[in-house]
């Protein structure tokens, strides 16, 4: 009933939790057990895996279900929660399911209308949610919330980031959930096609065999002015297709320079999507890695239980510069060497050991500590710089500059 679901289990009671947790696993699924609100918290915040549905009772030892949820909510779209209570506390909830949790059940309760009622909260939710985009943290579940609305539109999309952030992800998902997706999905990356003119515009290329599906330009500012200038003409032509492209963020420095015409940039920036680099969405990186070690990982003669804490905590601390691409070249690098039963830091960056014994400086301390906060609280308040500023009691202008001196970025308010 259960097969392949994965579940996190909120319950202090070691009679309730334990049958709960017996029940659970011998339907298949997997379960993740927390007897505290505190730990509980933390792996919801960042899971090694999407997590399913959150069992929850209300009343715990050091809070309650609904200090969970609402905190929950206040940096990251939780998964729907099943909550348990007493029958004097179906009033509260009842307010749970008015602010978005799924369900909830009263004590006493039979263990088949249990099953029954996680089932269909299951059921339901996988019918309706895709699996996350490129993240799990509050920022990429915002660029998958504007995929979804570009999607319902019919207008060109600009999808801007810098390299391995996932730009032809969200263009995929803008199609597969558009009107379009019975139609192709057709990829021109511009910056690698040998013959663009063949690629775009002959009898068999992107602009004939697209139809009425969706054109995909990737690198978009490599495009060279003679093909700017044919592509504004089928434009102007009645194209039958819809564009997406993707480009990182010097466009308009390269329209200044008289590299890109601004009437063709402006047609195709009619709905823009900025993707955060990986660097600011530290959690979506250990997501990333634990999905990819597990693909990896299956290939191996002799498999690996996991990735190490350190390694997570290595993983948070690494600014990826080179994006989603470089978290599985150094996946598929270390996973082929490494020679213990979990993924340790070493396996994964290789080049530290040689500099182990080298103390970090004051100053370098310092900076590491200021982004790791500054992180923590774009993340809170969803990149508003404005109220990052007041949560961390520094003027807006103080903000902006330690953030541009670290290569943070986030959003005006």
């Amino acid at each position: 009933m259960l097969n392949g679901f994965r579940i996190v289990l909120v319950e202090d009671d070691e009679i309730m939790g334990s049958s709960l947790l017996q029940r659970l696993e011998l339907e298949g699924a997997s379960v993740q057990w927390f007897k505290q609100v505190r730990p509980a918290l933390g792996a919801l915040r960042t899971p090694r895996v999407p997590v399913d549905a959150v069992i929850c009772d209300i009343r715990l030892p050091d809070g309650d279900g609904e200090n969970l949820f609402n905190t929950l909510c206040q940096t990251v779209s939780p998964p729907p929660f099943l909550f348990i209570t007493g029958h004097g506390g179906v009033e509260q909830a009842v307010r749970l399911m008015q602010a978005g949790a799924a369900e909830y059940v009263t004590k006493p309760f039979e263990m088949p209308v249990f099953l029954d009622r996680l089932s269909m909260l299951l059921n339901s939710q996988s019918d309706d949610q895709a699996d996350p985009t490129i993240g799990i943290s509050a920022a990429a579940l915002r660029v998958d919330e504007l995929a979804l609305q570009a999607a319902a539109s019919d207008r060109p999309v600009l999808i801007r980031g810098g390299p391995g952030t996932g730009k032809a992800l969200v263009a995929k998902r803008i199609h597969d959930q558009s009107d379009r997706r019975a139609a192709p999905f057709v990829t021109v990356n511009i910056a690698r096609d040998p013959n663009l003119d063949a690629a775009l515009f002959a009898e068999q290329g992107a602009v004939r065999t697209v139809a009425d599906g969706t054109l995909f330009l990737q690198a978009l500012s490599r495009l060279p002015g003679e093909q700017q200038l044919k592509l504004l003409h089928v434009l102007d032509d009645g194209f039958d297709g819809r564009i997406v492209a993707s480009c990182g963020h010097d466009m308009e420095q390269i329209m200044a320079g008289g590299g890109f015409l601004p009437d063709l940039f402006f047609r195709l920036d009619m709905l823009e999507i900025p993707v955060p680099p990986l660097a600011d969405r530290t959690e979506d990186a250990v997501w990333l890695a634990s999905r990819l070690f597990d693909q990896f990982n299956s290939r191996r003669e002799m498999r690996m239980t996991g990735i190490s804490r350190l390694a997570e905590q290595a993983i948070r601390a690494h600014d990826w510069p080179g994006g989603g691409r470089e978290v599985r070249s150094r996946l598929a690098r270390a996973i082929e060497t490494a020679s213990g039963d979990h993924l340790q830091p070493a396996d994964l960056f290789p080049e530290r050991i040689a500099s182990e014994d080298r103390i970090m400086t004051l100053a370098e301390a310092r900076a590491a500590a200021e982004r790791r906060q500054i992180i923590e609280a774009l993340e809170r308040v969803d990149g508003q710089i404005g109220q990052a500023a007041k949560l961390l009691d520094v003027s807006r202008t103080t903000l902006w500059d330690k953030m541009q001196k670290l290569g943070l970025s986030g959003q005006s308010d």
